[in-house]
C-alpha cells in the first residue's frame, strides 16, 4: 500500500458516515435508541439518538474492504483486530437499545479482550524507547493485554459527556496511530487508522455542539477498543516502546480526566464508578465556557500531547522527559483552575476535612439510593415528594415553603442553588442553616439525591416538585445543625 492509497481511505470513511449518519437519523426517528434528558447530567432539551456507533463502524466495514481490494491479504492478517472490533461494537450497540447492565457488559468487555489475547493481539514484552532494555511478561502478559483492551473503551466512554468530546478526542488518536504507521513504514496501521479517523471526522460534523447524534456505547466501546487493538497490532512483536506508548501519551487528557474522577469520589466516600457532573468538560462550564470553547480547549490540549507522542516515537523517545515534564504541568494547572484544589498551601487540611466528610456523604449517598429505589413505590407525586422532603430533613435541609425572606435575610438560612443540567438553565433550589460547614459541602450531600431527584421529575412529569426541599423542624428557632458525625454519635 501507498500513502496516496492511506489518504484516499480517510476521505472514503469521511464521506461514507456523511452519507450514512442522516440515514440512520431518519430510520431512528420513531425513538428508537433515543437518549431523553434526565435533568441531571444531561444538558439536552429533547431526545437524541444514541446509535452513532452504527454509521461509524460501517465506515469502518467500508474502509476495511477498500483495504481488502488494495491488498488481499490485508484480511487474512487483520481478522482477529475486525472480529474483536465486531463484537466489542455489538455488546455497546445492544446496550444503547436496551440497558445490559454494568456487570454485563464488563464481563462481555473481559471475555472479548480474552479473545483477542488468544488470537495473537497481546503485550508480550515490555521495551524501553530509551535503551536496550527489554522485559519479558511472561505470565503477566494476559493482565496487561486485558488491562489495556478494557481500560480503553471505558476511558472513552467516561469522557463521552460532552457533544463531540469523545469523537474529536477518538479521531486525534486514530490521527496519530495514522501518523506513526506512515513514520515506521507499516502502510496497513495508516491505512486503517485513518480510515477510522476519517469515518469519526464525518460523524463530528452532526455530534458537534449541539449534537443530532449521540457516540452511545457502542461508539465509545468502538473506538476505545479499535485504538487498543490497532496499537497492539502495530507493535513490533508485542513491544510497548512504541505505538502503546504514543497511545499512553495521547490519552493524557481523558487519562487525567479518569484520574481526578477517581480520586474525588475516593476521597468523598463515593463508589468509584458513580456518574456526576465534575468532569473536567463540566468544569468549563461552570466557569463560564462555552460549549463550543470548551471542546476546542480540550482539543487543543489533545493536539499538544499527540504531537509529543508522535515526537517520542520519531526520537526514540528522547522527548519522554519534555512528555513528562508537560503532562505534571497540566495537571497541576488542570487541578488549580478546574477547582479541584482549592488553595495548595492548604492541600493537607482540605485532605483532612475532606476524610472527616466521608461518613456524611456516605451516608446521604445511601439515603439517595434508598430514595431512588422507593420510587417506583409511589404512585402519588405528593407522597413521593412529602417523603423525599423528610429524608432530606433527617440531614438538616429546610423545606421552601416554610422559608421567609427575613429568615435569609437575617442569616438564619443559607441559600443552595444546583443546577439541573449542564447549562444551568434550571436550578435545585435547597436552603439549610448556616453551620461551621460552607456550602461546598451542601452541594455534596444534596448531590447524593442528584438522581432520585431527577428521576423523580422524568416519572412525573413535572418542572418542579410540590416541595423541592426538606421539612422544617419541630421548634421554630431553627437552631444551627451539627455536623451528621455529630448526629449520628449522638444517636447511638
Amino acid at each position: 500500500m501507498e500513502t496516496h492509497e492511506a489518504i484516499l481511505l480517510f476521505v472514503c470513511g469521511l464521506v461514507i458516515t456523511l452519507v450514512v449518519t442522516p440515514v440512520v437519523l431518519r430510520l431512528t426517528a420513531g425513538g428508537l435508541g433515543a437518549d431523553s434528558p434526565d435533568h441531571f447530567r444531561k444538558s439536552h432539551e429533547y431526545a437524541v439518538c444514541r446509535l452513532g456507533g452504527l454509521p461509524i463502524f460501517l465506515s469502518l466495514l467500508a474502509t476495511i474492504g477498500c483495504a481488502i481490494y488494495f491488498q488481499p491479504k490485508f484480511l487474512s492478517e487483520w481478522w482477529p483486530l475486525l472480529l474483536c472490533n465486531l463484537l466489542i461494537f455489538t455488546v455497546g450497540f445492544i446496550d444503547d437499545l436496551k440497558p445490559l447492565g454494568a456487570r454485563v457488559k464488563f464481563v462481555a468487555q473481559i471475555a472479548i479482550a480474552f479473545l483477542a489475547y488468544s488470537l495473537g493481539l497481546r503485550i508480550d514484552i515490555l521495551g524501553s524507547p530509551v535503551g536496550s532494555l527489554v522485559i519479558d511478561l511472561g505470565g503477566f502478559s494476559l493482565f496487561a493485554t486485558l488491562l489495556w483492551l478494557v481500560a480503553l473503551p471505558n476511558i472513552i466512554n467516561l469522557i463521552d459527556g460532552m457533544d463531540g468530546l469523545a469523537s474529536g478526542v477518538g479521531m486525534f488518536l486514530c490521527l496519530t496511530l495514522g501518523i506513526v504507521g506512515l513514520i515506521s513504514n507499516n502502510m496497513e496501521v495508516a491505512v486503517i487508522s485513518l480510515g477510522m479517523a476519517g469515518a469519526l471526522l464525518g460523524f463530528l460534523f452532526y455530534n458537534f455542539p449541539p449534537a443530532k447524534i449521540f457516540l452511545g456505547d457502542g461508539g465509545a466501546y468502538l473506538i476505545g477498543f479499535f485504538i487498543g487493538s490497532v496499537s497492539l497490532a502495530s507493535s513490533n512483536k508485542g513491544s510497548i516502546a512504541a505505538a502503546l506508548l504514543v497511545v499512553l501519551v495521547a490519552l493524557g487528557l481523558p487519562i487525567l480526566d479518569t484520574a481526578f474522577a477517581i480520586l474525588r469520589r475516593g476521597a468523598r466516600g463515593l463508589p468509584l464508578f458513580r456518574a456526576d457532573a465534575e468532569h473536567i468538560h463540566h468544569r468549563l462550564l461552570v466557569l463560564g465556557f462555552s460549549k463550543s470553547t470548551a471542546l476546542i480547549a480540550m482539543y487543543a490540549v489533545c493536539v499538544v500531547l499527540s504531537l509529543i507522542g508522535v515526537s517520542i516515537f520519531w526520537s526514540k523517545g528522547q522527548t519522554l522527559p519534555i512528555a513528562g515534564a508537560f503532562f505534571f504541568i497540566l495537571t497541576l494547572v488542570a487541578a488549580r483552575y478546574l477547582g479541584y484544589i482549592g488553595n495548595w498551601s492548604q492541600l493537607r487540611t482540605q485532605w483532612r476535612r475532606a476524610m472527616d466528610r466521608r461518613k456524611d456523604v456516605q451516608y446521604a449517598h445511601l439515603l439517595g439510593q434508598v430514595l431512588e429505589i422507593e420510587l417506583d413505590r409511589f404512585e402519588d407525586p405528593k407522597e413521593y415528594w412529602d417523603h423525599f422532603d423528610k429524608t432530606l430533613g433527617r440531614l438538616g435541609f429546610i423545606q421552601n415553603s416554610k422559608v421567609q425572606p427575613e429568615q435569609l435575610a437575617s442569616g438564619e438560612l443559607v441559600c443552595l442553588e444546583i443546577p439541573l443540567d449542564q447549562g444551568g438553565n434550571n436550578k435545585w433550589v435547597l436552603y439549610h442553616p448556616p453551620s461551621a460547614n460552607d456550602n461546598s459541602y451542601w452541594g455534596r450531600i444534596a448531590d447524593c439525591f442528584h438522581p432520585a431527584y431527577a428521576q423523580a421529575l422524568s416519572r412525573f412529569h413535572a418542572a418542579d416538585p410540590p416541595a423541592a426541599a426538606a421539612s422544617a423542624p419541630a421548634n421554630d428557632e431553627l437552631p444551627e445543625a451539627p455536623p451528621l458525625s455529630t448526629r449520628m454519635k449522638t444517636a447511638e
